[in-house]
């Protein structure tokens, strides 16, 4: 089965033992911030027009209209108001270099340059906006992370594209380009002072880059739940992480027509405990809906309640453990409308979890 190489990213990003007194201090500073800052029981949505600019062209899936539906959606729900709205930087190369290679950076851009239709590293379709769209999806992760953890948002949503969780440190493939979360991790690290992240990963394909970039990290624990042998092959049960992270990463394949309440046992009965072990600062989700049972490329079963009530668990595990800082990132989902139901459930949720904890205080 699949085993991810060692990379440049993670013997430069391992854990350091002399940062934790720092990173104590830093989350105690920032504990408070979150507490008394009045933004603090908001949920931030970090959008920009840029990411419309990645033209696949007619009839691909993963196209523009992901996100415009999901705005549309939203205004529709009423909560377009609520949302505490950010526009997201373009990402410089050092923040994308904390998680990708140098040389694969520089591929993405002359491939772009040269105006070629594919990335040369997989099947990831390249067009004259794809350069600041990647970049802006990586500075979305960036941003989302400053707000939460400088206490100007309880929790984040990041409506990206290209989305990231296929590419891995030196390949982009599975129609990514930058691994978002996974640079939203490694920003928290090296710039927030956090140590441990834990990454959850709910869409219908198995997140092999995020895999792959922490793959010998202990302070990033994974949970993946995917159909096994679905594009791209990896994602199996014994696939646990190397050396020091052997056991942190989690991978639970499902059968096809998994529904809502067996994914919520699963998650339940799997996620939490585990959660609770591992005692994370920071919770991150890849939040695909390609898993719901109106996708054309998934073979899943999850309804607009089902995704509502796994972000539900999700926000309470963070609660419980990193006093509510949570943030998603848009991976697939391609039935346009009944991914935007479920963003929006998603987010109806994420703003409820928000105002409890602030009414609390």
């Amino acid at each position: 089965f699949f085993r991810p190489s060692l990379t440049l990213a993670r013997v430069m990003f391992a854990p350091r033992p002399w940062l934790r007194g720092q990173a104590l201090c830093a989350m105690a500073v920032r504990r408070f911030a979150t507490a008394s800052g009045s933004g603090a029981a908001r949920t931030a949505f970090l959008y920009h027009a840029d990411f419309l600019q990645h033209q696949t062209g007619a009839g691909h899936f993963e196209c523009p209209e992901r996100l415009t539906t999901i705005l549309d959606q939203l205004r529709s729900d009423g909560l377009w108001p609520r949302l505490l709205h950010h526009s997201p930087r373009l990402a410089d190369r050092s923040t994308v270099q904390l998680v990708h290679d140098p040389d694969y950076v520089h591929t993405v851009e002359e491939d772009i340059e040269k105006g070629r239709y594919y990335l040369s590293t997989g099947d990831t379709i390249l067009s004259p906006g794809t350069w600041k769209a990647a970049l802006r999806a990586a500075g979305a992760a960036a941003d989302a992370v400053d707000l939460v953890l400088g206490g100007q948002a309880r929790n984040a949503f990041c409506a990206v594209r290209p989305p990231g969780h296929h590419a891995t440190p030196a390949r982009g493939m599975g129609f990514c380009v930058f691994n978002n979360i996974a640079v939203a991790a490694r920003y928290a690290q090296r710039h927030h002072g956090v140590e441990k992240v834990l990454i959850v990963d709910w869409d219908y394909h198995h997140g092999n880059g995020t895999q792959d970039a922490f793959y010998e990290d202990p302070s990033v624990l994974q949970f993946h739940t995917h159909e096994y042998g679905a594009y791209p092959g990896t994602g199996h049960p014994l696939e646990r992480g190397e050396g020091a992270a052997e056991g942190r990463v989690l991978n639970f394949p499902v059968p096809r027509g998994t529904g809502d309440a067996e994914y919520l046992r699963l998650y339940e009965d799997k996620l939490v405990p585990a959660a609770r072990q591992f005692q994370p600062d920071l919770l991150l989700v890849s939040a695909g809906y390609d898993a719901h049972v109106e996708d054309p490329l998934g073979t899943m079963g999850l309804t607009d309640n089902g995704f509502a009530g796994l972000a539900r668990l999700l926000l309470r595990i963070a609660a419980e453990h990193c006093d509510g800082r949570l943030i998603m990132f848009l991976e697939g989902g391609y039935a346009v409308h009944a991914q935007a139901r479920s963003v929006s459930a998603t987010l109806k949720a994420m703003l409820e979890a928000g105002s409890s904890t602030g009414a609390q205080r």
